[in-house]
């Protein structure tokens, strides 16, 4: 079982981020979709896994790439912040961006919104916001990406319960 957790949306306000490394043992892979603003060097040092990372729109220093793709236990994923494909209006340019590139779950930030979909054969997941949460109850969330060894997708949006 591969156990995957993704965050987005930090914008350097880190105390919800450290309970959730502390919530999630067991991670394999941890999936930040932008809006670091800085802090991704001590998250490097202290996420007991692999780590990947994107740029999103209020990341204006480092080094971070704007996207990535990459295969992972059996699955091609496109990670991207989410903002040049127009995610504040739904998830149709970013969905045809994931099959533009042969990809079967694509990851983004952005909207501060969670959002966890099956559309076109493609898995769609926004992990919302653990600093600045939009959706109704402005609960900061995360999302958990369970793979098993044949490559069985399950997942779960969770929610901090304290702000």
């Amino acid at each position: 079982m591969h156990k995957i957790v993704v965050v987005s949306d930090t914008h350097r306000k880190d105390e919800n981020f450290y309970k959730v490394i502390d919530a999630e043992t067991g991670m394999d892979l941890l999936i930040h979709c932008g809006d670091v603003e800085g802090s991704e060097i001590l998250m490097q040092q202290l996420c007991p896994c692999e780590i990947r990372i994107v740029k999103g729109n209020n990341d204006f220093f480092g080094n971070l790439p704007d996207e990535q793709d990459f295969e992972y236990a059996g699955h091609t994923f496109f990670v991207t912040h989410g903002h040049r494909y127009l995610v504040n209006m739904g998830s149709s340019e970013i969905r045809r961006e994931a099959l533009s590139r042969g990809a079967d779950i694509v990851i983004y930030g952005h909207t501060h919104k969670p959002v966890a979909l099956e559309a076109d054969g493609i898995y769609v997941f926004n992990p919302g916001s653990l600093s600045y949460p939009r959706q109704e109850g402005r609960k900061p969330s995360y999302l958990v990406l369970s793979i098993d060894d044949d490559g069985k997708l399950s997942y779960e949006i969770k929610y901090l319960e304290e702000f």
